[in-house]
């Protein structure tokens, strides 16, 4: 079976390539803890294995031979544009990854669907090339849920699909809607990746949900890397555990290692040492 890069390099060396295809992984983690830049990361490096193959084989180096690159690369948000996720994306990566990269990505802001209900003024969230009769034609019959899942169904196939960030979801229950209703998608979500054969990632700030909240979107998912923050004498490390991960934790527990220490480099997050629990 062909393994899907996470376009982290060292850690997809380590665990054999990359994740088995039709998995949705959880980057679950505290702020600034490393699972935002986990996503970029992956967005942008398999986005420039195809934008820029030069820089991809410079920056990650030869994807290993039992790997399959994404064809296409999704990005969805619920609250930002393509626009400032590109002066994020700057924030992490090397501007010259940022420039070939976001090229090749193809943005999906839903936004227009995910305040439309909310009182926050539309031209706040509508693009200057919208028009508030365009958003009345295209969003009035969509909610949020709706149009994550229709763009999915269009879009997710054999692609690796990245959703930042689930947590936003938060702003979106009401009462016609609750946690067990988003778990329950996440869950359907889980059997259609399977279908689909891609990758998708899911991001969720652990820190905005309570444990139930979190227990649930785990559950849901096929794997999830949690993103912490250790300190040791002086210094704050960023840390990534492994956890439920299906068809990958056994790769890595032969060594005793589901511990990770990570940091920031020019080309993402990446791997910087591995700690081993036995």
């Amino acid at each position: 079976m062909e393994n899907i890069p996470f376009g982290v390099s060292r850690f997809d060396s380590i665990i054999g390539g990359g994740a088995p295809p039709g998995n949705v992984v959880l980057l679950s983690g505290e702020s600034g803890a490393g699972a935002r830049e986990f996503l970029q990361t992956s967005a942008a490096m398999t986005a420039l294995a195809h934008a820029n193959s030069d820089l991809f084989e410079l920056y990650y180096g030869s994807p290993a031979a039992n790997t399959r690159l994404p064809e296409e690369v999704h990005y969805l948000s619920f609250t930002t544009d393509e626009e400032y996720i590109g002066r994020e994306m700057a924030y992490t990566l090397d501007d010259e990854i940022v420039d070939a990269a976001l090229s090749a990505i193809q943005f999906r802001d839903l936004s227009p669907e995910y305040f439309q209900l909310s009182p926050i003024p539309r031209e706040w969230y509508v693009g200057e090339t919208s028009t508030i009769r365009d958003l009345g034609t295209r969003h009035s019959r969509d909610d949020v849920m709706s149009a994550l899942g229709e763009y999915l169904g269009e879009h997710a196939s054999e692609n690796l699909v990245l959703v930042d960030s689930i947590t936003d979801l938060v702003g979106a229950i009401s009462d016609e809607m609750s946690w067990s209703d988003i778990a329950m998608v996440m869950k359907g979500l889980r059997k259609a990746a399977h279908q689909w054969g891609g990758l998708i990632i899911l991001l969720v700030n652990e820190e905005t949900l309570g444990p139930k909240e979190l227990g649930l979107l785990t559950d849901a998912a096929g794997g999830t890397l949690r993103f912490q923050w250790e300190s040791g004498g002086s210094k704050r490390a960023r840390t990534m555990v492994v956890e439920e991960f299906r068809g990958v934790l056994s790769r890595i527990e032969g060594e005793n290692i589901v511990r990770f220490e990570v940091e920031i480099e020019d080309s993402g997050l990446d791997v910087s040492d591995v700690r081993k629990i036995r």
